[in-house]
């Protein structure tokens, strides 16, 4: 190899002192050069450079080598694995049933679940998460595979956190008392292919959890509770109504008209009737058909859309449950509110009790307690407004007169509401500063002024109030419900109401609903109607301020769309400082000319 690139040079050489003299054209030159050509043919090609893989693609090649010595259909991904118990079975059953340094050597049991941590040495520790409940795995090389300690290091080496792995093996304590299964054979169930963050880092941004709920359980296992914590409060309302002789069903989630509730509706197309039709916001309306036909006592839990904002307390799917209670009144669903609500309580917390934090918008925690224990407080809307404004409400108050007095109260207080000024949404903004701010405890604000409610009855005592409440916790609308309304004539001219308040600009105000209006008609008896939202509730007994907290999979915007804006943002900061840096020099040279 030396004399090959002592020839070459030799060549080099002379092909450089041919160029220096002019002979570029010449035969000697042409020669020269392809001589030198041959010659660096001839020296072995340069090795490549080695790729060093490192972190998640390291990770990943490891795993895939792994899978390919498995076998992807063979042992990599077993169909199923026959377990004795499930973890939480296990740990129930195990965990006071031996002394510490003890072994059931005849329970031989097998159970499964995902590798949470991997602790290895002359005995492996395998920590492993089943259903949201952690038990301890041991490997000791006497006991693992009757002994075989090829198959013990093969294994160990092998595993991963976030593998899905079956234990075959004996109950039994560690000397420090830790339950544990010590395993006779490990399989390998699913293997995880991505990298799961470590536990000194953890999994806490907010917006990535919302986005990877599956990897938010599996990293931060303990968020599962208030998962279990809305199935149960789900699992009690319909235990409750089920003993009170209520019957669950199911109404259209698609209709022709939007109708039940105020609020903005999502639009659908039905292809094949080529049909534009409206994703439920509320199931109102069918339920009080289901009573006029003679279901006298009807409820239903179901999802609902509005097509609105989405913020802290809002989400635009969310669950509620409504039920419709013929011969009954108002004041008769206040009594069943307290009492469906602080049972609920009582059940999941054994007090009527329940603690609550929140961060202020400075950063500092706040504590409350809240109680649950009946009978709630009770707010007339119109008689406490009137005290902590100090003015005197008109009587009236769908009257322009009225209009024209809300807007002055919120100029004065201060309050902030966007167009269209109708009376109802003023009205509302007045209660939220007023009256909500009051409700940490559960309380009904009680008694609405009928421009805010266009399907509940006219109060008894007041024909300009409805008899109509919403129960709010930590400030929150939690529950809404009334004694319905069941005029046909009256129903027609608050849905005419909703509709000039719809040509004002209001696109949540309802339209009229003829086949609705049909079917009372026929005559609904007089009716109690109620709705709870179970999101809310969720919410306040699990100690979250956050919507999205409460639910698996929130409504996000698109990571596409949401970095595009992120990247547009950054692109107009920096033309703006851009703009600015030329402004201030041009206003600098302008002060030295001066």
């Amino acid at each position: 190899m030396s004399d090959l690139k002592a020839q070459i040079d030799e060549v080099a050489a002379l092909v450089k002192e041919l160029q220096k003299d002019g002979k570029k054209d010449t035969a000697e030159y042409t020669e020269a050069v392809e001589k030198m050509k041959e010659l660096r043919s001839q020296l072995a090609p340069a090795k490549e450079k080695k790729v060093v893989l490192t972190g998640e693609a390291a990770y990943l090649a490891e795993r895939m080598a792994l899978i390919e010595k498995l076998g992807e259909k063979k042992d990599a991904y077993p169909h199923k694995f026959p377990t004795t118990m499930t973890v939480k079975q296990f740990v129930a059953t195990y965990k006071d049933a031996m002394a510490e340094g003890e072994k059931l050597e005849d329970k031989p049991e097998a159970i499964a679940g995902r590798v949470h941590s991997v602790r290895t040495g002359k005995t492996a520790f395998f920590d492993i998460i089943g259903n949201g409940v952690p038990c301890q795995v041991v490997m000791a090389p006497g006991v693992y595979a009757g002994g075989d300690d090829a198959k013990f290091k093969e294994v160990s080496k092998m595993l991963r956190r976030g593998d899905i792995i079956g234990i075959n093996g004996l109950p039994g304590k560690s000397k420090t008392g830790e339950l544990s299964i010590f395993a006779t054979s490990i399989t390998l169930l699913t293997p995880c292919l991505k990298m799961l963050p470590t536990d000194h880092y953890g999994f806490k941004d907010q917006e990535q959890r919302y986005r990877q709920r599956y990897l938010d359980l599996i990293v931060n296992y303990q968020n599962r509770r208030t998962f279990e914590t809305r199935s149960t409060i789900i699992r009690h309302i319909r235990e409750y109504l089920d003993a009170r002789d209520f019957l669950e069903v199911e109404t259209p989630m698609m209709n022709t008209q939007a109708g039940g509730a105020t609020a903005r509706p999502f639009i659908t197309k039905h292809n094949e009737l080529d049909l534009e039709m409206y994703m439920r916001v509320a199931p109102e309306l069918h339920l009080k058909q289901c009573i006029v036909g003679g279901l006298e006592r009807v409820y239903e839990i179901g999802r609902n859309f509005r097509n609105e904002g989405i913020d802290l307390t809002h989400n635009p799917e969310f669950t509620s449950c409504e039920f419709y209670w013929a011969y009954a009144d108002y004041n008769d669903l206040m009594v069943e509110t307290e009492e469906m609500v602080s049972s609920l309580v009582m059940k999941l917390f054994g007090s009527y009790n329940v603690p609550f934090s929140m961060e202020t918008k400075d950063g500092k925690k706040e504590e409350y307690t809240i109680d649950f224990k009946p009978p709630f407080r009770k707010i007339r809307m119109i008689p406490e407004l009137e005290k902590l404004t100090g003015k005197k409400f008109p009587a009236v108050l769908e009257s322009p007169e009225a209009n024209a007095f809300l807007q002055q109260l919120c100029a004065e207080a201060k309050i902030e509401c966007p167009p269209p000024l109708t009376n109802a949404r003023l009205l509302d903004k007045l209660c939220d500063h007023y009256l909500e701010c009051q409700c940490v405890n559960p309380t009904f604000i009680m008694d609405h002024p009928k421009v805010m409610s266009p399907l509940a009855k006219w109060h008894r005592d007041n024909e300009n109030l409805t008899e109509r409440f919403e129960l709010f916790v930590m400030r929150k609308e939690v529950c809404n419900a009334y004694t319905e309304l069941n005029s046909p004539m009256t129903q027609r001219e608050r849905f005419e109401g909703q509709m000039a308040d719809k040509a004002a600009g209001d696109d949540e105000a309802q339209p009229i609903d003829e086949g609705f209006i049909t079917s009372l008609e026929y005559g609904l008896p007089p009716t109690a109607g109620w709705g709870l939202g179970i999101d809310r509730l969720t919410m306040m007994l699990t100690s979250q301020m956050n919507i999205k907290e409460v639910l698996l999979f929130p409504a996000m915007k698109p990571q596409e769309e949401k970095d595009e804006k992120k990247d547009k943002d950054t692109k107009e900061s920096k033309k703006d400082k851009k703009e600015r840096k030329k402004a201030e020099k041009a206003a600098e040279t302008a002060e030295k000319k001066e």
